[in-house]
């Protein structure tokens, strides 16, 4: 049986061209049969006859191979999500968070990917509604890393009115709030100065964005509870609503959006099982110099090598040759 991969990148980035090349020949000289997908063709919310344009190929395919940043993952989330095939991020960004493996480790991805030596994890995404005024039906979106009311003209505050499971909470004037997943508390969430939840915890977030008020804290809630978010009539200017950075309604005043958790989650295929905490330190070079003990030493190490392959791989990608890396000899030899 035929075993099919089919490869997302960012098409406009030189070293995603090179990378994209490589990776089709790894993965056919691995034996499978490799698919490109290089629509960019966004959903916009609610519209549902986005996905059935955008996903010709996924079903049939065993991962979905993402080759960028965290910006590219999100865009290839919108045709995995509600098929059950799990993405595959190689990471060609700064951070990656929600990527796997690093640009020199493609090669022992795909070998990986190969001996079906990888699992699968499932990451909860939120189920966005917006009721706008003078409609009765809402408008379904959805967002894995958060979704994000922000005010419309950058002069103008808005004003919300902000409740949970169906009880009023508190209302301030703000630039914005965002409400996100665990997976997203690395995100907006985090530069809006939001906790970091470990991607295990089945939790939602609320921060809000440069809040005029006394009580305007990030709220930490259960994943049974409900979000809810009015656009008040007294709001100076209109707002607008952005899932992953990518899908937008903009919101008149008299808007609700109300956010809780989705059905239908998005899939990662995992190859490390390292601990979140080595993934913090990787990620945002946290100094852990002082503490006791082989483990941090080890992680800052492994932190140090990982930037310095992550420099020459770029170095190598801007060379003529295109500086395709080989597979060490495991022997040194």
């Amino acid at each position: 049986m035929t075993r099919r991969v089919l490869i997302v990148t960012h098409g406009g980035r030189p070293e995603a061209v090179v990378a994209l090349h490589e990776a089709v020949k790894e993965l056919q000289d691995a034996g499978f049969e490799v698919g490109l997908h290089d629509d960019d063709l966004a959903e916009t919310f609610g519209d549902h006859m986005a996905q059935l344009r955008t996903r010709e190929g996924v079903a049939e395919s065993e991962v979905v191979m993402v080759l960028g940043g965290d910006g590219t993952i999100l865009r290839a989330a919108e045709l995995t999500h509600g098929t059950g095939v799990p993405l595959l991020g190689v990471n060609l960004g700064h951070v990656g968070f929600l990527a796997e493996a690093e640009r020199e480790g493609l090669h022992a991805a795909v070998q990986r990917l190969a001996a079906h030596d990888y699992v699968v994890e499932e990451r909860g995404v939120l189920e966005v509604r917006v009721t706008l005024p003078g409609e009765d039906e809402p408008r379904v979106g959805w967002a894995l890393n958060e979704a994000t009311v922000e005010k419309a003209s950058r002069e103008r505050m808005i004003e919300v009115a902000i409740g949970v499971d169906g009880r009023p909470l508190s209302s301030f004037g703000c630039d914005g709030v965002v409400m996100s997943t665990a997976t997203g508390s690395t995100a907006h969430a985090f530069s809006a100065g939001g906790p970091i939840v470990w991607p295990d915890v089945d939790a939602m977030l609320l921060v809000p964005l440069a809040a005029h008020a006394l009580f305007a804290r990030p709220l930490v809630v259960g994943p049974s509870s409900t979000f809810a978010l009015e656009l008040l009539q007294r709001s100076a200017g209109p707002g607008v609503l952005t899932c992953d950075g990518r899908r937008r309604i903009d919101l008149p005043a008299g808007s609700r959006v109300e956010v809780r958790r989705g059905d239908s989650p998005i899939r990662l295929a995992r190859l490390s099982t390292a601990p979140f905490t080595d993934r913090l330190v990787s990620k945002f070079s946290l100094p852990v110099v002082g503490w006791r003990g082989r483990v941090a030493e080890d992680a800052a190490e492994a932190a140090r090598v990982a930037r310095q392959a992550a420099t020459a791989a770029v170095d190598a990608a801007k060379r003529p040759d295109g500086g395709h890396p080989t597979a060490p000899d495991p022997k040194g030899e």
